[in-house]
C-alpha cells in the first residue's frame, strides 16, 4: 500500500522527535565523558581556548591567566594601545605580534597602517 502525503508527514514529524531525543541522550553522554577529562587533567577554559590565557602556564603546560601582584599597577604607557585595525583589535606594542596583526602584515599591510 502505498502511504498518502499526511502519512509521510506524521512518519517524518515521529522520527524527528525520535531523532533529538536520541541526540539529546547522546550529548548527555559526551558531555559527561568531557566533563570527567576536564577534572581528570585539571583543565582550565584557557586551556580549552575559552579564556584570555595571557600569562603562567598550567599543569598541562597551556598558558594560563596569572592574577596581578598586590601593590604592582601597569603603568600608563604599557596599557596604552599603539596599533588598533579598523575591527577594534589592539596591540600595545609589547610582547608578541596578536595574531590579527600578523596575518595583516602577512598579507602585505604596514605596521605603520596600524599605529593610533
Amino acid at each position: 500500500m502505498t502511504k498518502t502525503y499526511d502519512q509521510l508527514k506524521k512518519q517524518i514529524e515521529a522520527l524527528s522527535q525520535q531523532a533529538e531525543a536520541v541526540r539529546r541522550k547522546e550529548v548527555a553522554g559526551v558531555v559527561a565523558r568531557i566533563k570527567e577529562a576536564i577534572q581528570a587533567y585539571e583543565l582550565t577554559a584557557e586551556d580549552l581556548g575559552f579564556g584570555s590565557g595571557r600569562a603562567g602556564t598550567s599543569k598541562s603546560g597551556a598558558k594560563k591567566a596569572r592574577p596581578a601582584a598586590k601593590g604592582r599597577r601597569r603603568s600608563a604607557a604599557s596599557a596604552t594601545p599603539r596599533y588598533r585595525d579598523p575591527s577594534g583589535n589592539v596591540w600595545g606594542g609589547r610582547g608578541p605580534r596578536p595574531k590579527w596583526l600578523r596575518e595583516a602584515i602577512a598579507s602585505g599591510r604596514k605596521l605603520e597602517e596600524f599605529a593610533v
